[in-house]
C-alpha cells in the first residue's frame, strides 16, 4: 500500500476545509461541477479554493454528461489539472474531450451494478487515463454511502490505474484494501458531517488506519 496510493477527498466546497485536507495527506480534491448535486460548486468557487491551497495537490472536477464546451470552460477557469466523467460519456465522447484538453488527465467513473459493468472498462482503456468504480444508485451519481462487493472486485485488474470509491469510510477502508489493491481510493460521504462539510477528525483517521 505504502505512499504510492492516491487518495482523493470528493465534494470540497470550503476553501478552509481543502487546505487542511490536503496538509492531512489528501493527493487529490474533488469539486462537484454537477448543479443537481447538493455538493456542487461553481467555477469560480473552485478557482478560490484552488488559489488558497499552499500545498500542490491534483484539482479534480467532477462531471456527469456535460458537454465537451463547459467542461472546457470550467477547466479555464476554476484551474482543475483533471476531470472525473461520472455520468454516461462514451469512449468516444472521452477521445473528444482529450483532443481539447491534452493536459489534463481523464478520469472514467464506471457505476457497478453487475460484474457486466465492469467488462466496460475496456472500451475506456485507450481513450481515459484513469478509472474509477463506485456503487451504483438509481438516483444518485456518487456519494451515495453505499459500498460495493468487494469479493466480486477481487478479479479487476484493469490495465490502467484505477480508484476505489463506493461507501468507503475510515472504518471500513482496513478492509477494502485487505481484498483489492486499487491505485487509489475516493471518499466523499464517509468522511462529511453533511454534504460538502468535512469532518476533518475522520480525515485524520483515514490518514491514520491508511499508514499515509
Amino acid at each position: 500500500m505504502g505512499l504510492l496510493m492516491r487518495v482523493k477527498i470528493c465534494g470540497i466546497t470550503k476553501p478552509e476545509q481543502g487546505q487542511a485536507i490536503a496538509q492531512k495527506g489528501a493527493t487529490a480534491l474533488g469539486f462537484v461541477c454537477v448543479p443537481a448535486s447538493p455538493r456542487y460548486v461553481t467555477p469560480n468557487q473552485i478557482g478560490l479554493i484552488v488559489d488558497s491551497l499552499t500545498i500542490s495537490v491534483d484539482t479534480i472536477g467532477v462531471f456527469a454528461n456535460a458537454c465537451v464546451e463547459d467542461i472546457c470552460a470550467t477547466v479555464a477557469q476554476a484551474r482543475l489539472n483533471a476531470i472525473q466523467l461520472h455520468g454516461n460519456e462514451s469512449p468516444e465522447f472521452c477521445s473528444q474531450l482529450r483532443q481539447c484538453l491534452p493536459e489534463i488527465e481523464l478520469i472514467k467513473a464506471l457505476r457497478v451494478k453487475t460484474l457486466e459493468d465492469l467488462e466496460l472498462a475496456d472500451r475506456y482503456v485507450s481513450c481515459v487515463d484513469t478509472l474509477l468504480l463506485d456503487a451504483y444508485h438509481p438516483q444518485m451519481l456518487g456519494g451515495t454511502g453505499k459500498t460495493l462487493d468487494w469479493e466480486k472486485l477481487a478479479e479487476f485488474n484493469p490495465p490502467l490505474p484505477w480508484f476505489l470509491a463506493g461507501g468507503l469510510t475510515p472504518e471500513n477502508i482496513g478492509e477494502a484494501l485487505k481484498r483489492l489493491h486499487p491505485d487509489g481510493i475516493d471518499l466523499s460521504s464517509g468522511v462529511e458531517r453533511s454534504p460538502g462539510d468535512k469532518d476533518l477528525d475522520q480525515v485524520a483517521l483515514l490518514f491514520q488506519q491508511i499508514g499515509q
